[in-house]
């Protein structure tokens, strides 16, 4: 049966995505097909809201993990907001935050508990939201029209010419993405090289430049002579990362790629946690705002980024324990 080019590229795409769809779902194992489900449970509150995050994002489907996780996400995200905010009332906020965090420790292992022995423990609230969310994400997909079940294979009129061309395109795609992921970090050693060249022996324009009369420039530095203790630690983490990214280059297996982006991310939390504790900055050359405002705001975007950084982590760590279950 002779097929028009029409036909033959039709064909050839729905075969095309009916076994990129399959590769996917094999690859897509759900965390409770690895792990008991109570030990999922209680792995939802191991860090918090930041556990909380990570399981909800990859058990699409369990609904007793889903509850949990969001509990833990409801319950430790709200404690983490009060105790901050309650820090900053005079005289008694370190009493306050003291308070807040007894709780949050004895809920964590209440919490725990009860997941491990496979309940559902609700608390006040925040266990009514989530196992709201949860029956409403359940009803909105009963409610949503049935789609149509995909098609038993059925005896293709493609010759094994096609077939080939079909496995071809894909292996071809699989080479695709090797080259995207060389292509990034490629793109990740020139920019470690770029900053620790920039920090290095240009520093001393990181500064507030005032234009005074007569049309010149005034800088004023905003780094201070700490800075070059900081400095060292730039360089040997810049060195580190690089030689990362060289080895990714050259071997890209999942488990040593996973392993090698957790050491890049752990990196980077020391870089930025030094960073933190020596603070080489001096805003108080800056006119025009408060130089406390402007060290609180550096200090909490630094400490976002630490944050993103250990969630980051956890979810390469979680996803290489699970790629090791499976082998």
């Amino acid at each position: 049966m002779e097929l028009s080019p029409e036909e033959r590229r039709r064909i050839y795409e729905e075969e095309k995505e009916r076994i990129e769809r399959e590769q996917r779902e094999a690859q897509a194992v759900a965390v409770s097909a690895q792990l008991p489900q109570n030990v999922t449970g209680l792995l939802c509150y191991l860090a918090g809201w930041v556990t909380g995050i990570i399981f909800l994002v990859l058990e699409p489907r369990n609904r007793f993990v889903r509850f949990h996780a969001l509990q833990s996400i409801i319950t430790f995200a709200v404690l983490t907001v009060a105790g901050v905010v309650l820090s900053f009332i005079p005289l008694v906020g370190s009493a306050f935050s003291a308070l807040i965090f007894t709780l949050g420790f004895v809920l964590w292992i209440i919490l725990m508990i009860k997941a491990y022995q496979g309940e559902m423990f609700k608390l006040p609230l925040a266990g009514d939201i989530a196992l709201a969310a949860i029956n409403g994400a359940a009803q909105a997909e009963q409610a949503a029209p049935e789609q149509e079940p995909a098609p038993a294979a059925q005896p293709s009129p493609l010759t094994a010419r096609f077939w080939e061309e079909v496995g071809n395109n894909i292996k071809k795609d699989e080479s695709s993405r090797r080259t995207l992921r060389i292509v990034g970090y490629s793109f990740g050693i020139i920019w470690a090289v770029l900053v620790m060249v920039f920090l290095s022996f240009f520093h001393r324009y990181i500064a507030w430049y005032s234009l005074q009369p007569g049309g010149h420039y005034t800088r004023y530095p905003l780094l201070t002579s700490t800075y070059m203790e900081w400095l060292p630690i730039l360089i040997v983490t810049g060195i580190l990362s690089i030689a990362a990214h060289v080895l990714l280059i050259i071997y890209d297996k999942y488990w040593f790629r996973k392993t090698a982006e957790i050491a890049i991310s752990l990196m980077g939390i020391v870089l930025v946690v030094s960073l933190i504790a020596i603070f080489p900055f001096d805003f108080s050359v800056i006119p025009v705002a408060s130089a406390g405002t402007i060290s609180a705001v550096v200090k909490a975007c630094l400490i976002l980024l630490i944050i993103m950084l250990v969630i980051s982590i956890l979810e390469r760590v979680i996803r290489l324990v699970l790629y090791a279950v499976r082998r």
